[in-house]
């Protein structure tokens, strides 16, 4: 049997818990492993990030910094909402921190997502809105990955209302704010109508 299989025969509690006692990238991380994911069957909304960062890392809870904070303005939640695994469910396409670069932290390591997460999106069932953040997400869950980030957020609506391409949340993307300002125009009232409507 191979892996994936195996995976799709576990439970789902035994699964997330293999999850997050993964250590198949401790050789490529230069620290100890640490998967920092958010899911429950029930959640509600799927998000997508990149990988967590060094603060994450150090606190163990998903975008709990300065990309976090924006990205729950965006969606229109609090922290006590965001951090409700039955309504929310965040899956980066990293499960570990994977270090830092010249230029920012190091792209996820792909054999994660290779490893987790088909078995992982198979059981969030009750998804209704996945937003897709940054490259390494676009890539995986759009169907033109070719289209740079910003073509794919400018044709959102080709995905919507299942599915939302957005920018990184991160204070390295404020240029791209500034040089867009569509977006907060246009995308964030209907992505806050959409939660609402989804958290009832």
């Amino acid at each position: 049997m191979s892996e994936n299989n195996e995976l799709d025969e576990l439970g789902f509690e035994q699964l997330v818990g293999r999850v997050r006692a993964c250590t198949l990238c401790r050789d490529k991380l230069p620290h100890e492993p640490r998967p920092v994911v958010q899911l429950s069957e029930s959640s509600r909304i799927l998000i997508v990030g990149q990988a967590p960062g060094r603060k994450v890392h150090e606190t163990g809870i998903p975008f709990n910094d300065p990309s976090g904070d924006r990205l729950r303005r965006w969606m229109g939640v609090d922290r006590e909402t965001f951090y409700d695994e039955t309504r929310m469910a965040i899956l980066p396409m990293g499960f570990c921190f994977p270090g830092t670069g010249k230029s920012g932290d190091l792209p996820p390591i792909a054999k994660c997502a290779a490893t987790w997460r088909d078995a992982l999106l198979a059981r969030l069932k009750r998804v209704e809105l996945t937003l897709v953040i940054g490259q390494y997400a676009h890539a995986w869950h759009l169907p033109d990955s070719r289209r740079s980030v910003t073509d794919n957020v400018k044709a959102w609506q080709e995905y919507w209302p299942r599915l939302l391409p957005a920018p990184h949340p991160s204070p390295r993307n404020n240029l791209w704010f500034r040089r867009n300002p569509w977006f907060e125009e246009e995308v964030l009232p209907r992505l806050q109508e959409r939660v609402a409507d989804i958290l009832g």
